[in-house]
């Protein structure tokens, strides 16, 4: 199994099938990446998202590289919808990671899930599926609660929800689906963040912490580590269930 990464960096756009579609994503990687994340986009969003783009920079800067897919067609898009279908947007992504999977530049590698909005109940319908293969989800201002109960029952991954301390209705709906999760799970509040992290420090804040989620458990799946050097490898945190 190909462990070690590629040895220069990667930045393409892909075509990928995925559930009776053709999605269009751009893949981008550095060089001996640890993991790849692809990223499950909320309602409304692309892979254009300025917030997501910012996560992805963040991610590929430690050594991860990410996958930022449209999940839906430009004409499925205009059907409003179909961007509420969790059942559509969890099978796109699973097409998606399989095709992912078979790049030589992947092959090997962990795969991670980001979820914003509606995309976090996506990421975790796919990591619940037995035979899916994810190291690690994280959702920020996501909507872990529509995967519903038996998807989170199910999920064995860890996940990271990530909610703005500000965001109240939507930490409830985080903190009820926290508390179905049976796997390592946290939830972290951003202190001052709103829905859309768009408060000053408080998206840079949600990034480093999914950078080091990421880090710590694509660390932890890679079956030879050796003594190898690990590019921008990420201290072991100390866990805690909730942090605020």
């Amino acid at each position: 199994m190909h462990t070690e990464g590629h040895e220069a960096p990667i930045d393409e756009t892909l075509r990928l099938p995925a559930a009776g579609a053709m999605l269009e994503g751009r893949l981008q990687a550095p060089p001996s990446a640890r993991g790849i994340v692809l990223f499950a986009h909320g309602s409304g969003s692309s892979r254009h998202s300025p917030r997501n783009r910012y996560v992805a920079s963040v991610l590929q800067s430690r050594g991860i590289g990410t996958l930022l897919v449209d999940l839906l067609t430009p004409e499925e898009d205009l059907v409003r919808e179909n961007r509420f279908d969790i059942d559509l947007l969890s099978r796109r992504p699973g097409e998606a990671a399989d095709g992912l999977r078979v790049l030589p530049p992947c092959a090997g590698l962990p795969l991670g899930l980001f979820g914003a909005s509606t995309g976090a109940a996506s990421a975790l319908r796919l990591a619940a599926r037995p035979a899916a293969g994810i190291a690690a989800v994280v959702s920020r201002g996501g909507r872990p609660d529509l995967a519903g109960a038996p998807a989170l029952r199910a999920v064995r991954a860890p996940v990271l929800l990530i909610v703005g301390g500000l965001d109240e209705e939507v930490l409830e709906l985080n903190r009820a689906a926290w508390a179905e999760l049976r796997c390592d799970r946290r939830l972290e509040i951003v202190p001052g963040a709103t829905h859309l992290f768009e408060e000053p420090g408080t998206l840079e804040r949600a990034a480093a912490l999914a950078a080091d989620w990421f880090g710590r458990h694509f660390e932890q799946a890679l079956p030879c580590r050796g003594d190898r050097t690990k590019r921008g490898t990420i201290p072991h945190p100390n866990h805690k269930e909730e942090r605020r």
